[in-house]
């Protein structure tokens, strides 16, 4: 690894009238988390990320919980994919594209990423139910959209078999992190290469 892509790191705050978030990443990082949504099963998912992508993470979120947890949810995606795309940089050297299928007991997900500069996301996760802890299942999408959007990436996500929403939450949490994990490592065969034949992401 080059000293360029030794020390991949960005700290973002975002403040609306909603929330208040502080992300800081390492790309690099060993898999360390410091984690404060006010979601405790959400701060599980994302320990996920970091625990399986070796990612260094730290969040701090106050938002209108007294409500839902959406704009909490959303807003962090959104925060976390704009650390994430200032931390990668110009992308010079970088894998580009990762997957990886993971399992949990009955429970199995799919989860592509590509770092084309082009956000998208599809995701197609039939939960088998609406709350898992205080988290409402359906903001799962919201966050993978505010990332996607933000941190400029195309992902797939599918949970292919579950029938426990814990379990089919975490296994698209883990593979997430783990295709992350893929794409962001450096390609020695590319080192100082945009993985683009345009030249660019």
């Amino acid at each position: 690894m080059s000293s360029e892509t030794l020390h991949r790191v960005a700290e973002v705050r975002r403040d609306t009238k909603e929330t208040q978030i502080r992300v800081r990443i390492d790309l690099d990082g060993t898999g360390a988390a410091q984690l404060s949504t006010g979601i405790g099963f959400f701060d599980h998912m994302l320990d996920q990320i970091a625990r399986h992508g070796l990612i260094d993470l730290e969040i701090e979120a106050k938002g209108d919980l007294h409500i839902d947890g959406h704009h909490t949810v959303e807003d962090v995606g959104i925060t976390l994919g704009m650390a994430l795309a200032q931390a990668v940089g110009d992308k010079k050297g970088i894998t580009r594209y990762g997957h990886s299928y993971v399992p949990l007991d009955e429970a199995l997900s799919r989860v592509v990423v590509d770092f084309s500069g082009r956000p998208g996301l599809h995701m197609h996760v039939p939960f088998k139910a609406g709350m898992v802890g205080g988290f409402d299942t359906q903001l799962a999408y919201e966050f993978f959209q505010g990332f996607s959007n933000h941190a400029l990436v195309t992902l797939h996500i599918d949970n292919l078999k579950g029938d426990n929403a814990h379990h089919q939450c975490e296994t698209v949490f883990k593979a997430f992190a783990r295709a992350l994990r893929m794409a962001l490592t450096p390609d020695p065969r590319s080192a100082g290469v945009i993985p683009s034949t345009k030249g660019s992401l």
